[in-house]
């Protein structure tokens, strides 16, 4: 059975050109297989635990085998959930606008969470294993500026080369990507870009 956790990365609700793509698309992948189920995480209300210090003393302390504490144990077990949640699925799908040439500081702070060495990537003498093959990923990306391939804009671009790099580094390699760009100025040139995005998603959505 198919289930897509649909991951949304922008706070702006129907505002948003990448939660438009994405919406568009988990739509077109329930037409095609009514029995899809679907997983919404809303990264903007979603409860993500903190990473500070005394969570990392928890983590390397049950990893290493160390003595801990039960309040240490119910600290990490809050990522494992997290980590369990995100693995429960087979195919997930990405609404996620660019801020500051990156990614939101919610995705960033979700994607530390869940990658966890034993748990979604292993390390070892030949180097790093992503321990996620099996899966796909859609992701719709909204710019406000145009970043093409070839161009020395495309040095600013760090969302999409961290986010498919974080993916990869998790197994997750098999993945198709669209993006609604210049969303800001020319309004043609924005709807232009949206259609096409629309138009992609519809074709990947049939073999996803």
């Amino acid at each position: 059975m198919t289930k897509i956790m649909y991951i949304k990365a922008s706070p702006r609700g129907n505002r948003s050109h990448a939660t438009h793509v994405a919406d568009f698309f988990v739509e077109e992948c329930l037409r095609i297989n009514p029995e899809t189920e679907v997983l919404v995480r809303d990264l903007f209300t979603m409860d993500l635990p903190l990473l500070d210090g005394a969570m990392l003393e928890a983590k390397y302390n049950i990893m290493h085998g160390r003595e801990h504490t039960s309040e240490q144990r119910d600290r990490w077990r809050a990522v494992e959930r997290v980590i369990e949640d995100f693995k429960s699925a087979n195919r997930y799908v990405f609404a996620v606008p660019m801020w500051n040439f990156s990614i939101p500081y919610h995705l960033k702070h979700f994607l530390d969470v869940i990658s966890q060495p034993t748990y979604t990537f292993n390390a070892g003498p030949q180097g790093y294993e992503g321990l996620l093959k099996d899966k796909k990923a859609f992701v719709a990306y909204a710019r406000g500026g145009e970043y093409p391939a070839g161009t020395p804009h495309e040095a600013f671009n760090f969302q999409a080369p961290y986010l498919e790099f974080m993916l990869g580094f998790m197994g997750i390699t098999d993945v198709v990507t669209v993006a609604v760009e210049p969303t800001l100025g020319d309004m043609a040139l924005r709807d232009a870009a949206r259609d096409k995005a629309l138009q992609t998603a519809r074709k990947v959505a049939a073999d996803f």
